[in-house]
């Protein structure tokens, strides 16, 4: 096994280890990806002003989280299918994160059950939901993760319709996935991936087969998924979800600072800025750039997080800095789970965490708690000054 450092030394072992079919649906975007790649390079744009001879003793990463303590401000975003990158890939996902001290969330499109999850976890997970018109399937929904003692409720807006994903397409990824010789032919070359997919019996999206009307099999989903996403979406609906889960909730997709006061206006304890890890809305600003406009609008009313483009933890020290009060891995935490199971989430964790505080003490800071734009040196023109 090779000497492992960084998230990138995890994205290579999981490259090699996962069907290309699942490695493409992690690692692409939408139409020419270039908000895909910006998620990412707008952060190195961003630089860090370092401190010495301050006292770095005593360093903390711990913080809260929509009121919950968490071992450093990162939870693990809701990510589509992840039981298809490693066999049971939600579940381990789930307890390496409560093993570390930071929020799981699991998909609705998840392999692995609400129930499933929380059979082999022992401490309150969160629930992502989209918004669906089924009004049954969503009330059964929040109720099922309320049974589950689901801790908070991620609503995403962003999912009315769906980005063109060039690569899905050609791949033939949807849900369910549709096989082509060429995807057996390269499944059948990660053995490692196919030992694991056979010995577990959990292949289809638990949360949706055998709930969802008409769901009875992994056949009759395809007809469900193309019609159940609602298109006419409004505030309005969203406050009617606000009624159904009466628990802390998220709003996940905010990337301007008129919907983020919409948020606000129902009921919302946080608010997510994500451009959807650059699947949606090709074109559009990264997160990290629409950030701090929404912070100005809304950041002293409601928790402002940030997801899309984080590989490390000096990605997390930044968005903390800007103003953030949390952030989400996806793609990073799916790496070392298509990598190494429940171990490579693990490393994952400990990867950022170990360059966030040590990033952190290089600045002159010992409490994650304590970061503020002073530590930053951002381009001026970063986050503003767009022509109407």
């Amino acid at each position: 096994m090779p000497v492992i450092t960084c998230i990138d030394d995890l994205k290579r072992i999981y490259q090699r280890r996962v069907p290309r079919m699942f490695y493409d649906y992690a690692e692409t975007g939408s139409w020419s990806e270039q908000t895909f790649r910006e998620n990412t390079s707008d952060f190195n744009q961003i630089y860090l002003r370092q401190r010495v001879a301050v006292d770095m003793s005593g360093r903390s990463t711990a913080s809260r989280m929509i009121g919950q303590d968490v071992a450093m401000p990162v939870a693990l975003a809701p990510v589509g299918m992840a039981g298809m990158q490693h066999a049971d890939g939600e579940i381990k996902a789930a307890r390496a994160a409560e093993k570390f001290g930071v929020p799981f969330t699991l998909s609705t499109m998840s392999i692995c059950s609400i129930e499933d999850v929380a059979e082999h976890t022992t401490k309150p997970f969160w629930m992502q939901v989209y918004t669906l018109k089924d009004d049954d399937f969503m009330q059964r929904l929040f109720d099922r993760a309320k049974a589950a003692n689901c801790s908070a409720a991620v609503i995403t807006v962003d999912l009315q319709v769906m980005g063109q994903r060039h690569k899905d397409l050609k791949n033939g990824l949807s849900a369910p996935p549709k096989l082509t010789v060429k995807s057996i032919s390269n499944m059948m070359t990660k053995v490692r991936w196919g030992l694991g997919m056979l010995g577990t019996k959990r292949r289809f999206f638990g949360n949706i087969v055998g709930h969802a009307s008409g769901v009875t099999d992994p056949s009759s989903l395809s007809s469900w998924t193309a019609e159940a996403f609602d298109e006419a979406l409004d505030w309005g609906r969203i406050k009617q979800f606000r009624k159904m889960w009466d628990g802390p909730l998220i709003i996940k997709g905010i990337m301007d600072p008129r919907d983020a006061r919409e948020a606000l206006n129902v009921g919302a304890d946080a608010i997510i800025v994500s451009n959807h890890g650059g699947r949606q809305l090709d074109g559009a600003l990264s997160s990290i750039r629409a950030l701090p406009a929404i912070i100005d609008a809304v950041g002293d009313k409601i928790e402002v997080h940030l997801d899309s483009g984080i590989r490390s933890g000096q990605d997390v020290l930044k968005a903390l800095a800007m103003g953030a009060k949390g952030s989400y891995i996806g793609r990073a935490y799916v790496y070392g789970l298509g990598a190494l199971g429940e171990a490579g989430v693990t490393t994952a964790l400990e990867i950022i965490h170990k360059e966030l505080d040590l990033s952190m003490a290089f600045c002159g800071r010992r409490d994650v708690c304590d970061l503020d734009r002073d530590i930053l040196m951002i381009p001026q023109g970063f986050d503003g000054g767009w022509q109407s």
